[in-house]
C-alpha cells in the first residue's frame, strides 16, 4: 500500500490556527524557515525509555531527525507482534542508518503495565538494536501524544487491541510527515521511507540493466515471506514464533489448513495443540490468516516443499477428527 499522507487523518487534530491539509507530505519553506510541525506542535512531554531515562519527546527525541513512530502495548496478542516483528525486519534492511539517518519510536499505550523493565524484556524478544527506543510514561502524557501523531482513535483506551497499525514517518527539520502501514512488506517500506526521506544510494554499486537477473517472482515464496517470515524460518530456529521445518511431516494437512484458516477458533474451540502452542509463543499469538482456496493450496504446497528440502523429518502425530478438507 503507498505511504499516506497525513492530511486526511490528522484533520481533527491540527490546531484550528494551522492550515487545512498540512500534513500532506508538506516542506515548510527551507530549514530555516519556521516549522509549524516542530516545537510549537507537538508536546515535549516526559517519557522513559526502556533503560529507564527520561528524555523530552520533542527535544531529544525527534528534534532535527528523520524518525519512524508507531504505538504497541507489550500484552497485545495480535496486531503489536506483527508490527514488531515487521519493524524489526525493517530495522534490519536499515542496517547501519538505524542511530544515525533514521530513528525508531515505539510507545507503549498501557503505561500502567508496561513499565521500562517489561518494555526491555518486549524488545530483547525481537532482538531490537540500536537505534530502536520503547517508550512509557504518563498516561495523559502518552494520549496527548499520540493523539497529536495522528496514533490514536477514539475508542483505543477502551479498546487498546483497536488502535491502528500505523507508522508515522516524519522529517522533522522540513516538516514533512506520512502514514504507513506498520505491518506493510517491509522491502517495500525500507523503499517507500528511504525515497521519502530523500537517501541515495551509491551510483558506482548500480548494475546495469544488462547486468540485472531475469525477474521471476515465486508466488508462493512471497506469500510466504510476506506473511510468515516476520515471525517464524524454515530450518532457522524458533524466532517469536516456532520454526516451521518438519511442520508438514508432524502435523496432519487438514489441521494445518484449519489453523491457517482461524488460528483464533480452533484456540476458541479448545484444540490441545493451538492452545499450547500459545501458551509457549505467548509472545505473538499467531493471528488468523484467512487463507483459502487457492491461496490456502499454495502455501500448503510451499511449506510442503520446504520442509522436504530441510530434510526434516518427524513421526506424525495421531489423526484428530477433521471438518475442512484441502484437495
Amino acid at each position: 500500500m503507498q505511504g499516506k499522507s497525513w492530511s486526511g487523518v490528522m484533520a481533527r487534530t491540527l490546531s484550528a490556527t494551522l492550515c487545512a491539509g498540512a500534513l500532506s507530505l508538506l516542506t515548510i519553506g527551507s530549514a530555516a524557515a519556521e516549522n509549524a510541525y516542530g516545537a510549537n506542535y507537538f508536546p515535549n512531554v516526559p517519557l522513559t525509555t526502556q533503560d529507564g531515562k527520561t528524555v523530552k519527546f520533542y527535544d531529544d527525541l525527534i528534534k532535527g531527525k528523520s524518525v519512524a513512530i508507531n504505538v504497541i502495548y507489550t500484552s497485545c496478542k495480535d496486531e503489536c507482534p506483527l508490527e514488531t516483528a515487521k519493524m524489526a525486519q525493517l530495522a534490519r534492511i536499515f542496517g547501519d542508518k538505524m542511530g544515525k539517518e533514521i530513528f525508531f519510536y515505539s510507545i507503549s499505550i498501557d503505561p500502567k503495565h508496561d513499565t521500562p523493565a517489561v518494555l526491555k524484556a518486549y524488545a530483547k524478544n525481537f532482538n531490537v538494536g540500536p537505534g530502536w527506543q520503547f517508550l512509557t510514561g504518563k498516561e495523559a502524557d502518552i494520549k496527548v501524544l499520540v493523539k497529536k501523531l495522528g496514533l490514536s482513535r477514539g475508542n483505543d483506551l477502551a479498546n487498546k487491541d483497536g488502535h491502528t497499525a500505523s507508522l508515522m514517518v516524519g522529517n522533522e527539520p522540513t516538516g514533512q510527515w506520512m502514514r504507513n502501514s506498520a505491518v506493510d512488506n517491509p522491502v517495500f517500506l525500507s523503499a517507500s521511507i528511504g525515497s521519502f526521506l530523500g537517501w541515495r544510494d551509491d551510483p558506482a554499486a548500480r548494475k546495469t540493466y544488462a547486468e540485472a537477473a531475469p525477474l521471476v517472482i515465486d508466488q508462493a515464496a512471497y506469500m510466504f515471506q510476506s506473511r510468515c517470515s516476520a515471525c517464524h524460518t524454515i530450518g532457522g530456529g524458533d524466532k517469536i514464533g516456532p520454526d516451521l521445518a518438519g511442520l508438514t511431516a508432524r502435523r496432519e494437512r487438514n489441521w494445518v489448513a484449519r489453523y491457517l484458516m482461524s488460528a483464533d477458533k480452533m484456540r476458541s474451540a479448545g484444540d490441545p495443540t493451538a492452545v499450547e502452542l500459545s501458551k509457549k509463543y505467548k509472545t505473538a499469538r499467531m493471528p488468523d490468516q484467512n487463507l483459502a482456496g487457492d491461496d490456502l493450496k499454495l502455501m500448503l504446497s510451499y511449506l510442503e516443499t520446504q520442509n522436504s528440502a530441510t530434510g526434516k523429518t518427524a513421526q506424525k502425530e495421531p489423526a484428530k477428527k477433521e471438518t475442512t478438507h484441502v484437495h
